[in-house]
């Protein structure tokens, strides 16, 4: 099998080893470096504050639902009434986020946290964003020591704290916030518009599909 691998791999680079238009590694590190603009919707092309409303307004339409706060210190407040409403337990699965801890999330008397990955056992999690994209209303989140990826998927309902400071216009917005952040790119990136959910069976809206079933996303008013 490695043989025969090998032997169509070694076609395929004499094939191409003269094509035209072929791409020099020394060209292909200076589009990385400065990527061109695509085509911009103008949809999310609005002020701060308007683009937060769209934003808002685009995951509800997603089935997210949206709490407005005025402070990170209320981070903990909102989260213990949304579990509430669902009539969940008092348990997170809280991603090990510094911006979270800041929140005083951890050390609320009215919470059991961990922080950490979920192994699937977990029924909520808590998370914060990298971004948010107001033209579609969806959260972008990237994998690290501060985001496990396993608490945007595995646990029934995700609350993500995202500030408004962090809402942008389009995904070329995120794209290129990211790339200012600086450092080597995530090993993932994830891109989450409302609650999961699918419809290919029958045609029959089925939430949870392959993800939360909810998404609650809580807006800290910081602008």
């Amino acid at each position: 099998m490695s043989a025969a691998r090998d032997d169509v791999l070694d076609r395929l680079r004499r094939a191409n080893a003269g094509a035209a238009g072929r791409a020099e590694p020394s060209e292909i590190d200076a589009r990385l470096a400065a990527p061109e603009a695509n085509l911009v919707p103008a949809r999310g092309q609005l002020a701060p504050g308007a683009r937060v409303d769209l934003f808002v307004a685009m995951a509800e339409e997603a089935a997210a639902s949206v709490a407005r706060i005025d402070a990170p210190d209320a981070v903990p407040a909102e989260v213990v009434r949304y579990l509430r409403s669902q009539n969940l337990p008092m348990r997170i699965a809280m991603a090990p986020d510094p911006g979270l801890r800041a929140t005083g999330l951890d050390k609320d008397p009215l919470l059991a946290v961990r922080e950490g990955s979920s192994d699937g056992t977990d029924e909520t999690s808590v998370t914060g964003a990298f971004a948010g994209v107001a033209e579609t209303g969806t959260l972008m989140l990237h994998s690290g020591p501060a985001g496990p990826t396993t608490l945007n998927f595995l646990p029934d309902d995700h609350i993500v704290v995202l500030r408004a400071s962090q809402v942008v216009a389009s995904y070329e917005d995120g794209w290129q916030r990211l790339r200012a952040a600086g450092g080597a790119m995530p090993r993932t990136v994830n891109f989450i518009t409302g609650p999961s959910r699918s419809a290919d069976i029958e045609q029959t809206l089925q939430m949870g599909a392959h993800g939360p079933r909810r998404l609650h996303i809580v807006l800290v008013e910081d602008l």
